[in-house]
């Protein structure tokens, strides 16, 4: 169970205004307090009044001072109060007032006065998402290490499917939980790898594989769920970024060794969920090979064995490895699992049309250094990543890895 947390919940005038009604259920119903403060155009979308009764708490509006008479500044008081500030909806207004540092009215100012951890749930039409200044305000705020719940994929209130809907209540309550270090993974470093490499043949070719970086995104977000510092180095696939999580994107086999021998010391778990290439060309062309030169002959030379090495740059932390295997799985996966000095080793059947590379499900065994096999059936990515963390957490808190936990 997360600690109870002090959460005020800033709300902006979208038409996801509304969802602000479940937000607050969802975080009282996980044991947080929670007070709201409404923007002038909010009071459009959803009445003071439910939140109040909702949230059992007087509702924020444009008041500068408290209505108690005794001149205290009320965004002070807020700030104050709060352990956590949340913003959902944001709209591309109110992020791009955050960005700027805008105080002209309650919530930022209050944000302003706000020292502490800062979440927000982008809602918007996916044109506006994508817009030059929105995505120049989102990098602003994100270096300033605000956390992201979404925005996701799905219907919109023009009635379109696109990127800017707003994340789920569950989503984002986890979110606020992460950002304050409230999980039972906080002060704890976890290092992701996820999805394929790329190694150049030409300037335009490659090889690669089929590896969507789904479930090793889904391991980074139920990483920074549970309240762990999140590193996730990802090779080049199409992901939003999951909140919370600092991510790190690379290309080749060697960029990504570089990248986890950087961040793997001050990690207590290492999760090497990335397809990476066994093999690369040796002398990649400088042009683009042409169909006129004849069968070009390609010659391979090894990739380094990225998880083989981390136990010397890592001694004390839980080693995690992935096994795609077509035949023979379980042969292969417990020669892997001794061959990587690994503490667990996470193999699947992608021979399987049902679970191949991109599929949004997944069924894996689980092969451990000590204990017998887990299997867990086919489920959702982000179901199965949840499981996969019940299993390593145990054996992270265990005493002989409590030393590698970093805090943050």
């Amino acid at each position: 169970m997360s600690r109870s947390l002090r959460v005020l919940l800033g709300v902006s005038g979208g038409i996801a205004a509304y969802k602000s009604a479940e937000l607050v259920r969802r975080l009282r119903s996980r044991g947080h307090e929670v007070r709201c403060a409404l923007t002038r155009s909010a009071v459009s979308f959803v009445t003071p009044l439910t939140l109040e009764v909702l949230s059992g708490r007087r509702v924020y509006q444009e008041e500068y001072l408290a209505a108690t008479g005794s001149g205290e500044e009320a965004h002070i008081t807020a700030a104050a109060w709060a352990e956590v500030l949340c913003v959902a909806p944001a709209t591309t207004h109110i992020l791009a007032r955050l960005a700027l540092g805008l105080g002209d009215d309650f919530l930022t100012t209050t944000a302003l006065a706000f020292a502490g951890p800062v979440v927000v749930a982008p809602a918007m039409h996916s044109v506006m998402w994508e817009a030059e200044p929105t995505r120049q305000h989102v990098e602003t705020l994100k270096r300033r290490g605000v956390w992201f719940a979404g925005p996701v994929e799905g219907a919109l209130a023009s009635g379109e499917v696109g990127m800017g809907r707003m994340a789920e209540s569950e989503e984002i309550a986890r979110a606020v939980e992460a950002a304050a270090g409230a999980g039972p993974l906080a002060g704890r470093t976890v290092l992701v790898t996820a999805g394929p490499t790329h190694e150049p043949v030409d300037p335009v070719r490659f090889l690669g594989n089929r590896s969507s970086g789904k479930m090793g995104f889904a391991l980074a977000a139920e990483a920074a769920r549970r309240g762990a510092r999140t590193i996730l180095v990802a090779g080049p696939v199409a992901l939003p970024t999951p909140p919370g999580v600092n991510r790190v994107d690379v290309v080749t086999a060697r960029e990504m060794q570089e990248a986890v021998r950087e961040h793997a010391p001050s990690a207590g778990l290492i999760v090497m969920a990335a397809a990476v290439a066994d093999f690369r060309p040796s002398r990649p062309a400088d042009r683009k090979i042409k169909k006129e030169q004849g069968l070009p002959a390609i010659e391979l030379e090894e990739n380094p064995d990225i998880l083989a090495g981390l136990r010397a740059v890592a001694p004390g932390a839980v080693l995690v490895g992935f096994a795609a295997e077509t035949h023979d799985l379980e042969r292969n996966a417990r020669a892997k699992l001794e061959r990587k000095g690994a503490d667990f080793l996470v193999a699947n059947d992608v021979s399987r049309s049902d679970i191949a590379f991109g599929s949004g499900d997944n069924e894996v065994t689980v092969y451990r250094r000590e204990g017998e096999p887990v299997f867990l059936a086919r489920r959702p990515k982000g179901e199965l990543a949840a499981s996969l963390f019940d299993l390593f957490a145990a054996t992270l808190s265990s005493s002989e890895h409590l030393s590698a936990a970093s805090p943050l």
